[in-house]
């Protein structure tokens, strides 16, 4: 593969659109956001607040600690974050520079302004829709199918910004469809410049939550309880990328650098393979290709899925920091592809019960699963097709978990949300 060539190019492309940072968890902070929008098209601070929010969006607004709002959950204090001192141009990023003061004014705006909250009926897995009033003023913003995505701007009647959304029922971006062959291919042929600075952020952002959340209290201390057990490298990769959860779900009012979305996801495809790449002692440009491969891998797995579903992505993200440690210990094509689909056949089908403290074990089981899909392969062991949902070759082992996710899991999803709202 050369530079010049389009998938080359494509796949840096991927790479700078994913790799983004965002402070908090990105469902309240894409309702942040939408928010800030609203309020900078009303032009003033609006009196009444109307959310129409898709059931995995309330799934994972309703349990997380939004930060920078002292210690507020869910939807109406994502919205109000958003309109009392949101940044909207920073996007993910909206409530990262909130001043201290601002803080017990989300908390009065919650207390003195009626925000009406409603499940949405359009099918789609991300959708979000938030008018605001104020006098004979209204606003609305809609965002859909990913966290900043823009569709629909209205300011009174006036349409400012109007574009088609479907249900997808296939995978997300037809256009973006890869194979793990093109992404090995790519790990080998990557100028290292086109990604060092992406790659550098990710590695800098991602270490210094985890870090922070080995040091204090956050959550239910899962990163903790890990570190504990052990001193291993294996053990010190788990314990590290479970504790940026642990401050990331309770409020830590650090950044992330996401994948696929999401900050645990982030956190678990690139945390395990930077540690372990200095507890081996690998050099600079095999982390960085290490990190290519892992990032790109959870993503390849996570547009079969989509965005948000029932199905857990630290599972992907797991699976892919094991192939990016198989790589590290020289792991050719065909350890890389077994480690992978070991790993997905030991625990696909963990749950996603929305943003909260327990992301983090899930990131350990994760994580422990793709372990034991590398150790497996390289002592010899492997699961075969026609085993469970194991097919043969690879892209078919992940296809077959795309589908899973994505609409075997569909009626677990509505399950799970009725359950999380006491129904």
């Amino acid at each position: 593969m050369e530079r010049g060539d389009s998938l080359y190019q494509k796949l840096v492309g991927i790479l700078h659109a994913e790799l983004i940072p965002a402070m908090g968890c990105t469902e309240p902070v894409a309702v942040a956001y939408a928010a800030a929008l609203a309020r900078d098209l009303l032009g003033t601070l609006p009196e009444r607040v109307e959310v129409v929010a898709s059931g995995n969006l309330v799934k994972n607004v309703k349990s997380v600690v939004v930060p920078n709002t002292g210690g507020l959950k869910g939807i109406p204090a994502a919205v109000a974050a958003g309109i009392v001192a949101g940044d909207a141009g920073r996007e993910l990023q909206v409530i990262a520079a909130v001043p201290e003061e601002a803080k017990p004014a989300m908390a009065d705006y919650i207390a003195h302004t009626p925000i009406e909250v409603t499940l949405s009926e359009s099918g789609l897995v991300l959708d979000l829709v938030i008018r605001v009033f104020a006098g004979p003023d209204r606003a609305v913003v809609r965002i859909a199918n990913q966290h900043t995505n823009v569709v629909y701007l209205q300011k009174n009647e006036q349409v400012l910004k109007e574009e088609p959304v479907t249900v997808c029922g296939a995978p997300e971006d037809p256009s973006r469809e890869l194979t793990l062959d093109q992404i090995w291919e790519f790990t080998a042929a990557v100028d290292i410049e086109d990604v060092r600075q992406l790659l550098d952020r990710q590695i800098s952002f991602n270490m210094a939550i985890c870090e922070e959340g080995l040091r204090h209290d956050y959550g239910a201390n899962i990163g903790k309880v890990i570190a504990a057990r052990e001193d291993s490298l294996k053990n010190r990769c788990i314990s590290m990328a479970a504790a940026g959860s642990d401050a990331r779900m309770n409020g830590c009012e650090l950044p992330v650098v996401v994948n696929s979305g999401s900050g645990n996801q982030g956190i678990t495809a690139s945390v395990p393979v930077a540690v372990y790449a200095r507890g081996c002692g690998a050099d600079e440009e095999r982390l960085y290709r290490a990190m290519v491969l892992s990032n790109l891998t959870a993503i390849y797995q996570k547009e079969g899925i989509g965005r948000l579903s029932a199905y857990c992505g630290a599972v992907n993200a797991g699976a892919a920091a094991a192939c990016g440690i198989a790589y590290l210990n020289g792991g050719d094509f065909r350890v890389i592809a077994h480690t992978l689909v070991n790993s997905l056949a030991v625990l696909s089908g963990m749950v996603c019960d929305g943003a909260k403290a327990s992301c983090a074990g899930k990131i350990v089981m994760a994580l422990e699963a793709g372990f034991l899909g590398y150790e497996m392969f390289m002592q010899g062991q492997q699961f075969r097709d026609g085993e469970g949902i194991v097919r043969k070759g690879v892209d078919n082992t992940v296809s077959n978990v795309g589908r899973l996710g994505r609409i075997g899991m569909r009626q677990a999803d509505l399950e799970i949300l009725k359950m999380m709202l006491g129904e």
